[in-house]
């Protein structure tokens, strides 16, 4: 019959891949302005955030806020603390620059560089080739003052202004060190005008006294600007190590009212500092620097509320949400990697006692009542960091003591899912928790993603955009959640189908992850896409049973190679405002540039390595190596009656592996694979040594070579 013939399951597969690779390969429009203006006047302030803005106080602020485009500003530079020299540097040259490689313990220090008058007209900055040779060292191919160099003529106002307009060699075209008491004309002269309002500190009636003094000189600036033009209010930088979400406002022609948005960031209402620059260019006509910036040009989505205090206020105040996300993430992923360890230290003695013995005798047995509570906890462990995502969906940052009603959220979510899966028929079934717990993760991962990833931003077990990594889409814990979740899930229901549609489930639900986690709109994440892409290869290779020969491993590697070169290939295709990360990084591969990314994801690696994530990597690795290959393991029964789990988790391997490498996070994905995937695996491993240590004598059976005894006892592994 058609459906027994046996290339059918290999058309399956081909479907399933033409499917995921034109998933993939369609881009978002972009929504750049097609307007220019004649003038741009960037007024920068450090530290000005939102919550600065008042319509009585601030009056002028806020109305530039009220009829232009606004957003949250990322001012992350090339250090960890972001003070006013490196946000102003970091502004000119539309990259992640530092001024010196100072450490900040406290308050920045004041922004007090060299400028020199020797002509009246512009200024000259002495420190300033010093620091473009020192930013050559640095990993993000930055120079200072790229900016400038892309026109003929910039003016700057004040200290902070003359660090973003000096050129590489440390000339200002024009400088003035304050803003004239008769302005009028001022800003005709050059194309491009840089401001600085001064700098946002400190807190209370200080603080609200500074933020009036910029909102005072805006309105002057705002009095003598040209028509046609351009203006930018932007908090530059930090002031001390409380990293913040801080004021963007674009208005002028073409930019009155909705959201900045960059491609860069790729979520609606957030850019990065280093955007400034191409968005600069782009709206006076003239083209970037080829491979200086970082940054994307910005772009205009509708639908904001027309009050900043319906839109960045108050209860939609992101900064608030994202200050917490900081202050609980790290404490949440070392508490759980403490109990996890635990856990795996109180199993090693379970695993020796349940192991079958030769002889008519052996050990006693661990007692039931302790491995059902052991498979609870297991279980719980297992659920703890979707249940994480899920507290998200509660604005728990917005309580006095934020931290306490996380906990108390993710503990109760946990609970509920734990009973759930413990409390129903079936969960007596060897690979019922382990199939239940991965569905559920799927399905918290995919839901999540297809509503816009909001528990992912600013969520405690997903990413933070003041760190500026990533803002949108999938992170690096959820990946690894996912990726573990959907392998383990392709595992257990392979095991439901006959060997030759085997690797067909594996791809169709390894391509349905491939899709989730690379589609720009979903997950948007082409990295992690093509190393799950890897991950499924290997996992359908050796779906069917046996090892991963030379042969099968051989035919994976093409197989991946062909999806993700396809993918690379298609993604040149599209204009460069609108290609992915795989196709940004070939055709920088392409044209000898790709040294600085390949550098940063080194050097972002490196930094990861000290995250309590891998420390859930490494416990996980061990404690699977002693299940697998110690004598008291059962790791390898498992596999044996369940060869699709041990494809699953040589696929789950190989992606997380590979993510880690291509992405710069290190152990980050391997340890939220880890804490999904290991607990469920030792859980299934002492399940099936307790089955396999049943002794009880069936009546009516005797025990015999090759008897019905024996043959019970396999029986009773597999259920």
């Amino acid at each position: 019959m058609f459906w027994r013939r046996s290339w059918l399951p290999y058309l399956v597969m081909a479907l399933t891949v033409v499917a995921a690779l034109a998933g993939l390969t369609v881009r978002p429009a972009s929504g750049v302005s097609a307007k220019t203006a004649d003038y741009v006047i960037v007024a920068g302030a450090a530290g000005l955030r939102w919550d600065d803005l008042d319509p009585q106080r601030t009056p002028t602020l806020w109305q530039e806020a009220t009829a232009g485009a606004i957003g949250w500003l990322s001012v992350r530079s090339a250090h960890a603390t972001t003070c006013p020299d490196d946000g102003w540097l970091s502004l000119g040259a539309g990259n992640f620059s530092v001024w010196n490689t100072r450490t900040v313990t406290g308050a920045c220090p004041a922004l007090a560089p060299a400028v020199e008058q020797p002509d009246g007209i512009g200024a000259n900055l002495p420190q300033l080739p010093g620091v473009v040779r020192a930013n050559a060292n640095q990993p993000y191919g930055a120079v200072p003052g790229a900016l400038a160099e892309a026109q003929r003529c910039t003016l700057a106002v004040g200290t902070g202004a003359a660090v973003a307009a000096a050129r590489p060699f440390g000339r200002v075209d024009r400088y003035r060190a304050e803003l004239p008491d008769k302005p009028a004309g001022l800003f005709t002269e050059c194309q491009l005008n840089i401001v600085d309002l001064g700098t946002v500190t400190g807190s209370g009636t200080a603080r609200q006294a500074q933020v009036a003094q910029a909102d005072a000189l805006l309105a002057r600036v705002l009095a003598a600007r040209p028509p046609s033009s351009l203006v930018v209010v932007a908090g530059v930088a930090d002031t001390d190590r409380t990293s913040r979400l801080h004021v963007a406002i674009a208005e002028g022609p073409g930019w009155d009212g909705g959201w900045l948005t960059s491609p860069g960031t790729g979520r609606e209402g957030y850019v990065q500092l280093v955007d400034l620059a191409p968005t600069i260019l782009t709206a006076i006509g003239r083209p970037a620097p080829d491979g200086l910036f970082g940054g994307r040009t910005a772009a205009i989505t509708e639908g904001r509320p027309t009050s900043p205090a319906d839109s960045v206020l108050g209860p939609h105040d992101a900064n608030q949400r994202a200050g917490a996300q900081l202050g609980i993430a790290g404490k949440f992923f070392l508490g759980l990697a403490a109990v996890q360890v635990a856990l795996f230290v109180l199993c090693v003695p379970l695993m020796i006692r349940a192991r079958r013995h030769a002889g008519p005798t052996g050990p006693a047995l661990p007692s039931r009542l302790l491995l059902r509570v052991t498979e609870v906890l297991l279980i719980a462990a297992s659920l703890t960091i979707p249940a994480a995502l899920l507290a998200d969906a509660v604005p728990w940052w917005r309580a006095p003591r934020p931290g306490i009603l996380f906990t108390a959220l993710t503990f109760a979510l946990v609970a509920a899912g734990t009973a759930a899966i413990r409390l129903v028929p079936r969960y007596a079934r060897t690979l019922w928790p382990l199939g239940t717990v991965a569905a559920a993760t799927v399905v918290v991962i995919a839901v999540d993603l297809l509503t816009g990833a909001q528990l992912q931003l600013n969520g405690v077990a997903g990413y933070s955009a003041i760190e500026g990594s990533r803002y949108a889409g999938l992170g690096s814990v959820g990946l690894g959640v996912f990726v573990a979740g959907a392998l383990v899930l392709a595992g257990c229901l392979a095991q439901l189908v006959s060997r030759p549609w085997r690797p067909v489930i594996v791809v169709l639900t390894g391509g349905f992850a491939v899709i989730m986690v690379g589609s720009p709109y979903l997950g948007a994440d082409q990295i992690g896409a093509v190393a799950v892409t890897g991950g499924v290869c290997v996992a359908a290779a050796i779906s069917t049973g046996g090892w991963l020969t030379f042969p099968r491993f051989a035919w994976a590697t093409v197989a991946g190679l062909a999806v993700t070169i396809g993918f690379a290939v298609l993604d040149l295709q599209h204009p460069e405002q609108e290609q992915g990360s795989v196709g940004r990084f070939l055709a920088e591969l392409l044209d000898g540039t790709a040294g600085p990314a390949m550098q940063r994801a080194a050097a972002s690696s490196g930094h990861a390595l000290d995250s309590p994530l891998t420390i859930m990597a490494v416990g996980g690795a061990l404690m699977l190596a002693f299940s697998q290959f110690s004598a008291w393991g059962g790791l390898n029964r498992v596999f044996g009656l369940h060869p699709a789990l041990r494809a699953g988790l040589g696929g789950i391997t190989v992606a997380v592996l590979a993510a880690g490498v291509l992405q710069g996070a290190g152990f980050a994905v391997a340890g939220a694979a880890a804490a999904v995937a290991v607990p469920l695996l030792v859980l299934t491993t002492l399940r099936v040594l307790e089955h396999a240590a049943d002794r009880t004598r069936p009546e009516g059976e005797t025990d015999g070579p090759g008897g019905p005894l024996l043959r019970r006892t396999s029986e009773s592994a597999v259920s």
